[in-house]
């Protein structure tokens, strides 16, 4: 027992050493710099914040957006949930699947395609124009930036925000609503009278993971060329971060706002997660069967949807083997050799390599942390196990514009031209970025592992002899290597495509990831938007492999990986 004890304080004392150096103590310093100056405490920066019109009209425009996708998401996914959750049909299964494949390309890397297609040359313009109905070119990204924007990260976020409302949806116990209709309830008035109160929770912490994922997107602004965006300001405030301490508050700002949803989030759904079943299941749900006019028109939305949620998949695709695309429908001429040209090329290729290093790392240090995380909290239950929980679930509340600004504020002044200093390497805060953003990936997916294995196996195998860390390694970690492997897996996944990490803490193109080639390319070589579409459409390729590996894995439990509460 003593050893078993020693050996998780020890666990316990690493991981909080870890999470302590990369995310508290960055965060922390972000809020002592933004209200601090030489003469000691002061709010001056945060009043200006909320006093300069340039901020303000940042602040309006990100919240702007946020809002419309979130409300955008929720059009789309609610019925989609309802559906699918609700009622069966053949081929379910197989469109469930299609509705998760926006998930496979950022809206960082789709905007690289969609600014060919609705650019004021682009394909969209050519259609119009050859079909009679405009006169002249449009640039419907320079008239509509902001739609623009809104759209494709609405494409993007509604899957999150479908699976947390199917979990809701299904969780609710149908004798509820049966009870509501034996009471001469019509169908319309038990869905809002009854279904909704009930699946409230759910919904509520799925509108406010797509609202701070929105809120807090860098890329996609960055490409379309909207500076007035605060994650914007925020990253062209970087090569000033140790003189103008503007940017400390607006960091402070964006993780308030972000961390302030994230714990309503998790309060509502905490809170009344219980009002949706009286303990078990009074009835079981019978799924009603769709008629075949019903079906067609389910096949027919659903594919139209999934067909307009890919399409900047396949303005990257088509962009990555064009030849040339200008003032036409499509391109002329078709290669590969931008594909060839992006595995050879000496910045894509380092790019590749640094990405793939990354992820590595990442997804080894997120094993080792997501496990310990969880087995101290499920098998161990040492004291401060909780609060360790929560601390590794902050990373969902804080984006990563957030961490990587904390980094390149605090590490170069304390350890200059040293591992630890981004701008002399920035490799290990890169890998550590990459693991504190995945984190709670691994520690839901060892989580669950965990609880639905028995632990009188581990129990017996300690009862003859073998120490604590032969009982982890013979036994419980073989139990749970589903678990973990799915765990790995997205973790590896997201890492090679992180955005806002590679974009900030990136400074030299010997150390750029995928994310941050792709956007150096945009703007270099000649054909070099092909080369970065062709980058982006390999990092594609290796995202939708892991996610349906993953999917595989976990089945249905896939959708507690984005989930808030």
């Amino acid at each position: 027992m003593r050893d078993w004890r020693w050996n998780s304080w020890v666990w316990m004392s690493l991981i909080i050493l870890f999470l302590g150096v990369f995310l508290v103590w960055p965060l922390a310093h972000v809020f002592i710099r933004s209200c601090t100056d030489e003469h000691g405490f002061t709010l001056v920066y945060l009043r200006a914040l909320i006093s300069d019109p340039a901020q303000l009209r940042a602040i309006g425009n990100s919240l702007m957006i946020a809002a419309w996708v979130t409300a955008g998401c929720f059009v789309v996914a609610l019925p989609l949930a309802w559906l699918f959750a609700r009622r069966s049909f053949p081929g379910k299964t197989l469109l469930a699947g299609l509705l998760l494949t926006p998930m496979i390309l950022p809206p960082f890397v789709g905007a690289v395609g969609i600014k060919m297609m609705f650019a004021r040359s682009g394909a969209l313009s050519t259609l119009l124009m050859n079909l009679g109905w405009v006169t002249g070119p449009v640039d419907w990204l320079g008239r509509f930036p902001l739609a623009g924007i809104v759209a494709l990260e609405v494409l993007h976020l509604f899957p999150i925000l479908y699976l947390n409302l199917v979990a809701a949806l299904a969780n609710i116990d149908p004798g509820l609503e049966e009870a509501a209709a034996n009471l001469g309830a019509s169908p319309a008035r038990v869905f809002g009278r009854v279904t909704i109160p009930l699946a409230m929770p759910g919904i509520f912490a799925g509108l406010i993971l797509v609202f701070i994922w929105s809120f807090t997107e860098l890329g996609t602004p960055l490409v379309f060329g909207m500076r007035q965006i605060l994650p914007v300001m925020i990253y062209d405030g970087v090569a000033n971060i140790g003189t103008n301490p503007m940017g400390y508050a607006q960091v402070v700002l964006l993780l308030v706002l972000s961390g302030f949803g994230f714990w309503m989030g998790k309060r509502i759904s905490r809170g009344r997660r219980s009002v949706a079943t009286l303990g078990r299941m009074s009835v079981g749900r019978v799924e009603r069967p769709l008629s075949w006019p019903a079906l067609l028109m389910v096949w027919g939305g659903v594919g139209l949807l999934v067909t307009i949620a890919i399409l900047p998949h396949l303005s990257v695709i088509l962009l990555a083997v064009g030849r040339r695309w200008f003032l036409t429908v499509l391109p002329e001429g078709y290669t590969l050799d931008f594909f060839h040209r992006a595995l050879t090329f000496e910045l894509t290729r380092t790019a590749l390599v640094n990405s793939l290093v990354l992820s590595v790392c990442a997804s080894l240090l997120d094993v080792l942390l997501g496990f310990g995380i969880a087995w101290l909290c499920v098998r161990r239950r040492v004291i401060g196990a909780d609060l360790l929980d929560a601390l590794a679930m902050i990373p969902l509340a804080v984006p990563g514009i957030v961490i990587a600004f904390g980094y390149m504020g605090l590490f170069p002044r304390l350890f200059p031209h040293t591992l630890m200093d981004p701008r002399f390497n920035p490799m290990l805060l890169l890998a550590a970025g990459y693991a504190i953003r995945r984190l709670p990936f691994m520690v839901r997916a060892a989580h669950a592992g965990l609880e639905q294995v028995n632990r009188s196996y581990e129990e017996a195998a300690a009862n003859l002899g073998a120490t604590p860390f032969r009982v982890v390694w013979r036994i419980t970690l073989p139990l749970i290597a589903a678990n973990l492997l799915a765990g790995v897996i997205l973790c590896f996944s997201f890492a090679m495509l992180e955005v806002s990490d590679s974009l900030i803490l990136a400074q030299t193109e010997s150390y750029y990831p995928i994310t941050k080639a792709i956007y150096a390319l945009m703007d270099g070589l000649e054909n070099g938007v092909n080369v970065a579409a062709a980058l982006g459409v390999w990092a594609m390729a290796l995202l939708a492999a892991g996610l349906l590996w993953a999917t595989a894995l976990l089945g249905k439990k896939i959708g507690q990986m984005f989930r808030v509460g």
